[in-house]
Parts: structure tokens; C-alpha cells; sequence
């Protein structure tokens, strides 16, 4: 570290295996990044769906599943990560010990709200 260099202060560190629950446990959000920790059951899923804007880091912590990326399927177990690229469709169901994973992808910015011109 070059001299006079500053660390800034680790805001919060978090146990991903901690705390039980079902659908999202835990998100956070920096000017760049969005995180989030889903819990599944076994059997549940998650519908069918697109993000067109970003892709998508996922990064299983306990259990395991089924992925589908544009009706292609793929098994997700503990320790398994991959990307989901943008545009595509994609369905994730729980195995039968549940499934535990964590998101993260580039931030979206918020949401912005226009009046409809008058003619």
C-alpha cells in the first residue's frame, strides 16, 4: 500500500450459512453492486424469468437444484457458480436437501417516473 493510503472500514460482514427462512434472506446494495442470499426448500423454485439488463452471478452455498438457462438445464450443488447472461429466460427449482445461494450483478439504477405529454 502506497504511503498515506487509506483502507476504508469493512461495513458489515455477513454469515451466509447462518439464519434459516425461505425466499430472501439478505440483500445489500453499493453505487455498483447489488447482492442478494436466497433460501429455498426442497421442491420450491423460482419462476421463470428474464433480467434483460444485467448478468447475473450466482454462487451456491448449501444444497443443490436444477438451473434452466433458455430450456437448457444444468445441476447446481454446493460450490457450483455461473453467470446467467442477460436476456435470458431462466428457472431454478430446490433438490431435496433445499438450496442456499447468493446473487450478485451490477446495479440497476432506480427507478425513473415521467409525466405522459399533454396534447
Amino acid at each position: 500500500m502506497a504511503a498515506g493510503a487509506t483502507v476504508e472500514a469493512v461495513s458489515e460482514i455477513v454469515d451466509l450459512l447462518a439464519g434459516d427462512g425461505r425466499g430472501p434472506l439478505y440483500g445489500t446494495a453499493t453505487d455498483d453492486l447489488n447482492v442478494t442470499l436466497l433460501s429455498w426448500r426442497a421442491g420450491d423454485h423460482v419462476a421463470e424469468h428474464v433480467n434483460d439488463e444485467r448478468d447475473v452471478l450466482l454462487v451456491v452455498l448449501a444444497g443443490g437444484g436444477t438451473l434452466s438457462v433458455d430450456d437448457t438445464d444444468g445441476e447446481l450443488r454446493t460450490g457450483s457458480a455461473t453467470v446467467i447472461p442477460k436476456g435470458a429466460r431462466r428457472h431454478i427449482v430446490a433438490g431435496p436437501a433445499g438450496l442456499r445461494y447468493l446473487t450478485a450483478h451490477l446495479r440497476r439504477g432506480g427507478l425513473t417516473i415521467t409525466r405522459a405529454t399533454e396534447n
